[in-house]
């Protein structure tokens, strides 16, 4: 499981070129197409890039992680948001309620109505049974009905980590060294980080200076029909296997897989 400590400092300005927008519209495809949701759990939703846009568009949010780090940034970010002038998915405001919390054993008062599961979050489950545990728990969690929606890297794009690693960043304000790990036989790779931020003031000379601080983090891939069986096993009804944010069938230039699952009403 990821477990962000000094990346949080950093991870928004590392992560802005992201597609977000294209996580909500997925989301919202879904949602027009099988039901609009009134409560949302964004499981692994880090610093709320896509649980604070949810919150501002009228849903009740759950952002649910793991790092306290992670979360302090977003609680920032929340507070510091105009609520208004967005459009809203109904009359009233949103709110979120920031979860420190395990995705294999999360747990609200009440059932929700959709949970999300985006930015491939499920890869840090680095373990079969932690993937089984996590779609049970997701199962109990939602209302009859609701409906799971969850991105993960396919096996090959983590075996591209490996083939063309490294990775270089050198902007005036942050840089990093990433260097990728593959173990072919787990699907595996270990992510090793080393970051310079610059901090204010200067070293003799008018020189900048530079924090340094290392992270590694290890993702995991499963094969996709493997992830199919065990959401039927947990007893989720599958409606789609896609990929890279549209909603056709997944082929091996794939980069990124979605599933779009419905707990039987």
């Amino acid at each position: 499981m990821r477990s962000y400590r000094e990346f949080a400092t950093v991870y928004d300005r590392l992560m802005e070129e992201m597609p977000y927008a294209e996580w909500m519209s997925f989301a919202r495809r879904c949602w027009e197409r099988y039901g609009m949701p009134r409560t949302v759990v964004d499981l692994g939703c880090g610093t709320g890039n896509i649980a604070i846009p949810l919150a501002k568009s009228g849903f009740a949010v759950f952002g649910v992680d793991l790092s306290a780090d992670m979360l302090s940034v977003a609680r920032s970010k929340w507070e510091s948001t105009p609520r208004h002038g967005t459009i809203r998915a109904r009359d009233e405001d949103g709110s979120i309620r920031w979860l420190q919390q395990d995705m294999r054993d999360w747990e609200l008062p009440e059932p929700a109505d959709a949970v999300i599961s985006f930015c491939d979050s499920l890869n840090y489950l680095t373990e079969p049974e932690d993937v089984v545990a996590t779609f049970h728990r997701t199962y109990a969690g939602l209302a009859a009905g609701g409906l799971f929606l969850f991105d993960v890297h396919a096996p090959a794009q983590l075996a591209r980590y490996g083939e063309e690693q490294p990775f270089v960043l050198d902007d005036r304000d942050v840089a990093y060294l990433w260097t990728c790990d593959y173990d072919p036989a787990r699907q595996e790779v270990e992510h090793d980080l080393t970051f310079f931020v610059r901090e204010e003031g200067a070293a003799g000379g008018g020189q900048p200076l530079y924090r340094r601080f290392e992270e590694s983090h290890v993702q995991r891939a499963y094969e996709p029909d493997w992830l199919a069986r065990q959401l039927r096993a947990a007893g989720f009804e599958l409606l789609h296997r896609c990929a890279d944010f549209g909603l056709d069938e997944p082929d091996d230039a794939s980069e990124r897989l979605f599933f779009v699952a419905r707990k039987p009403a």
